[in-house]
């Protein structure tokens, strides 16, 4: 071949990146062992499993298998290890993230290596994106630890958390997990995935290297039970957890009325959304950045792309010849764009979903080389591209986590949106559009946790990362994610409730009820029916319960709801979905007007605490006036709680915005009937979102008589549902509803632990406690983690310049 065969063709030729210092690391780490308590430790179990290079198929080392044993050795050490940590001055922690950052640079190569060996993703990929992301997660987290004191007060550590990260990006994933977690004064028990350890162990040999306090980071390495040894560990705080929606599902299950705090980021199904008046060369790029990065291994690749009616074909013309120019070959080659598939059960699994996708009529693209061009060893598939697919299809349904994308088009903006969200997942979405305006308008309606914006797969540790519906809850990155290793100082100190509940609050008052004129309430009072959608509405079981006053005497009955009021409930709330699209100064005007209307009845709520709960008249005024005064609190912050611009190191504004979850189930507490409602609902609603709510079961009157205040509020119909009943048997059935978003529950541990489990359904958020809160308490009443609790982040990349 001549030099003008070679500019005629612009073939690359191949160019191997230098692995002898990895297979210098590999020689001398050929069984592996545990690394707990600041020192290597050979597992108790006395079990290995081989690690194997999915380009080659060769075994690069045995790996140590922990067991249950193990996994108790490794959080007792970060149980020891956890109050000293916390205890260090914030300087003190930043300086030991400052350092881990800086020795990942200096072994940054190595790590690159050593990823692609072990992983099977291009050089390129873990040299230019992986490494530089890792360090600069600790470096971003460093600089949290130093400013933790300052900007997050009232917070402390969750304490020992369990980590479990996946095969597709294992020291990116580290990162993700242990820098937060270290920041904010918490100790690790970290488990990498079973086909991808190694990067992990070289990073504990970077903490000895920092001299990292023994017990702070701890890595045991093993297969999916030691992973649920650390799950079921009773001295694990938190579960932080990456990986597939199924075993999501058996940790939500499995963590259930423990008190772990739990976050879980999981599978998507990403849409990749096409305008007509993009520029579609732009967009091939972006789409081999969406579905052929990193071999399509990515929970958020795009993998459905929707594209304009107008242009599919040429769109679909063009990526089928950017396909032929693909390179699919040895990971360690610097001119590679695919690489191989992380392990056979993976390629397998691949295969088996392109089949279906045939089977089910879409049609089906390769290059014209994929058949003979692929490696004979290793774990390769060719970049596949599926046309004329169905929406119902398995291929647009199922994450097939590979290299295959689904095309489907659309015509009208909001088509592309109920396209886009025609899915059970929800952690990511790409628009492209040369229309800034359209972008803005989009990005809010998609159900998704991540939005970029004519860009793809960005990443950056001061942006918050995570899903909506199946695709998990929780955080990572950002200010949002630090949150996720905290705890609030009231959350932490509050105490359990006794088996028999928490009694009301009272206030010593010698005069105690005798200032006021004899109620006039009736024995048994007129029935208060429930509030659905804005009117009153009969139970449909057909059956009241007595409200037993604090004389001993039946004062009212009201209904006893079930199933169907729940459905009723839910579906109303979901009529309400106007209340989100209003502006916060809008929502900000009713919960003002509320407030007032509240206050001009206050004496009829005042006596109404006294004749349910039998506490004094001061302790009745107390309640009634801080009721009113919270939902003030939470309309001042209706226009004020808001998002951030985030500092991310490229050409992008970085746009963190709050969002309502949707419809909320809220189970209100036994005690402080009035306000303990308030204190739930008021900033629930404040956010956005449409609410179903079960009062306290022994004094509901209190929220019941809210109906007449809600109906001259302006509130508008749906937001507020109200349904009186068994608590508990009414959370089961709000937990298990699949449009309900989330649940908060205030009640028994063991109803804690039945809203977790039915909760697994569409795994929505929950906030559960069983521990007594102290509603007259402005730190534990009322405040911005309610707010928080109440949304969540949704993350808009928007790139600027030319």
């Amino acid at each position: 071949m001549t030099v003008k065969d070679i500019f005629d063709s612009m073939a690359y030729g191949p160019a191997p990146e230098n692995s002898d210092k990895a297979q210098a690391w590999l020689a001398a780490h050929k069984k592996t062992d545990l690394y707990y308590g600041g020192v290597w430790e050979k597992a108790k179990s006395k079990k290995y499993f081989a690690t194997i290079n999915p380009a080659t198929g060769e075994k690069l080392a045995d790996i140590a298998e922990a067991n249950d044993k193990d996994v108790a050795a490794a959080v007792a050490a970060a149980k020891e290890a956890q109050p000293k940590w916390a205890a260090l001055r914030d300087f003190e922690r930043a300086n030991y993230m400052y350092a881990i950052a800086r020795s990942i640079q200096k072994h940054a190569r190595l790590f690159a290596v050593l990823e692609t060996m072990d992983n099977g993703k291009p050089i390129r990929e873990t040299r230019d994106i992986d490494i530089p992301l890792v360090a600069r997660h600790f470096y971003h987290h460093a600089g949290w630890a130093q400013l933790l004191s300052r900007e997050l007060k009232g917070y402390e550590p969750v304490g020992v958390c369990g980590q479990i990260i996946p095969w597709n990006f294992p020291l990116l994933m580290l990162a993700w997990k242990i820098a937060p977690a270290l920041a904010t004064g918490n100790t690790v028990v970290l488990k990498p995935a079973e086909y991808t350890p190694l990067t992990a162990l070289l990073f504990a040999e970077i903490c000895d290297e920092v001299a990292l306090p023994a017990g702070v980071v701890n890595i045991i390495t093993g297969a999916g039970s030691t992973g649920e040894h650390i799950v079921n560990h009773p001295d694990i705080d938190k579960i932080a957890f990456t990986g597939s929606t199924e075993v999501g599902r058996i940790i939500r299950e499995k963590t259930a009325g423990s008190g772990k705090k739990l976050s879980l980021e999981l599978g998507g199904k990403s849409p990749f959304i096409v305008f007509e008046d993009v520029d579609l060369d732009s967009v091939v790029e972006g789409v081999v950045d969406a579905i052929w990065f990193n071999q399509g291994e990515v929970c958020c690749a795009g993998s459905r792309l929707l594209a304009q009616e107008s242009i599919i074909e040429k769109l679909e013309a063009k990526l089928l010849a950017r396909m032929e120019t693909l390179r699919v070959g040895n990971p360690l080659d610097k001119a590679i764009d695919i690489g191989a598939v992380a392990a056979p059960v993976q390629l397998k699994n691949i295969k088996s979903l392109v089949e279906k996708g045939v089977a089910e009529g879409a049609t089906f693209h390769q290059p014209s080389w994929a058949s003979s061009g692929l490696p004979s060893k290793g774990n390769f598939y060719p970049p596949t591209l599926f046309t004329n697919v169905q929406p119902s299809s398995t291929i647009a349904e199922v994450e097939i986590f590979g290299p295959v994308i689904a095309s489907m088009s659309f015509r009208t903006p909001s088509e592309a949106v109920k396209l886009a969200n025609n899915t059970r997942y929800g952690l990511a979405a790409s628009i492209w559009t040369e229309n800034i305006n359209l972008a803005l308008d989009i990005a809010p309606q998609v159900k998704a946790g991540v939005i970029w914006i004519n860009s793809t797969n960005q990443f950056d540790a001061a942006a918050g990362f995570g899903g909506y519906r199946e695709s998990g809850f929780g955080r990572e990155g950002g200010r949002e994610g630090l949150l996720e290793y905290l705890v609030p100082t009231w959350q932490k100190t509050a105490k359990a409730r006794s088996k028999a509940g928490s009694k009301v609050k009272a206030v010593s008052d010698t005069n105690s009820s005798s200032n006021f004129p004899e109620l006039a309430f009736p024995a048994i009072d007129r029935t208060p029916k429930f509030y659905i959608g804005g009117a009153q509405k009969r139970p449909d079981s057909g059956y009241s319960n007595e409200v037993i006053g604090a004389n001993g005497e039946a004062i009212a009955l009201v209904g006893d709801g079930n199933r169907k009021d729940i459905r009723n409930a839910v579906e109303a709330a979901h009529k309400a979905s106007g209340w989100a699209k209003a502006t916060a100064h809008n929502r900000a005007q009713v919960l003002y007007f509320l407030a007032e209307n509240l206050a001009a009845r206050a004496l009829e709520f005042e006596e109404r605490l006294i004749a349910q709960t039998g506490q004094s008249a001061s302790s009745a005024i107390e309640e009634v006036n801080l009721s009113i005064e919270r939902i003030f609190y939470y309309a001042a912050q209706a226009d004020k709680y808001d998002g951030q611009v985030k500092q991310t190191p490229v050409r992008n504004v970085t746009l963190a915005m709050p969002e309502a979850l949707g419809v909320m189930g809220i189970l209100c507490p036994h005690e402080a009937p009035l306000l303990g409602f308030i204190s739930l609902v008021i900033p629930a609603i404040t956010m956005g979102n449409a609410v179903v709510v079960v009062p306290s079961e022994t004094y509901p009157l209190s929220a019941t008589d809210l109906y007449q205040v809600l109906d001259t509020s302006d509130v508008p119909n749906g937001v507020i549902n109200i349904i009186t009943g068994n608590k508990d048997s009414l959370a089961k059935t709000l937990a298990e509803h699949d449009d309900v978003d989330s649940v908060w529950y205030r009640g028994s541990r063991d109803g804690c632990k039945l809203v977790e489990a039915a909760s697994i359904g569409n795994l929505k958020q929950t906030w559960t406690s069983h521990k007594t809160i102290d509603w007259f308490n402005q730190e534990q009443g009322e405040g911005k983690e309610y707010l928080r609790r109440a949304s969540q982040v949704k993350t808009i990349w928007v790139p600027y310049g030319a």
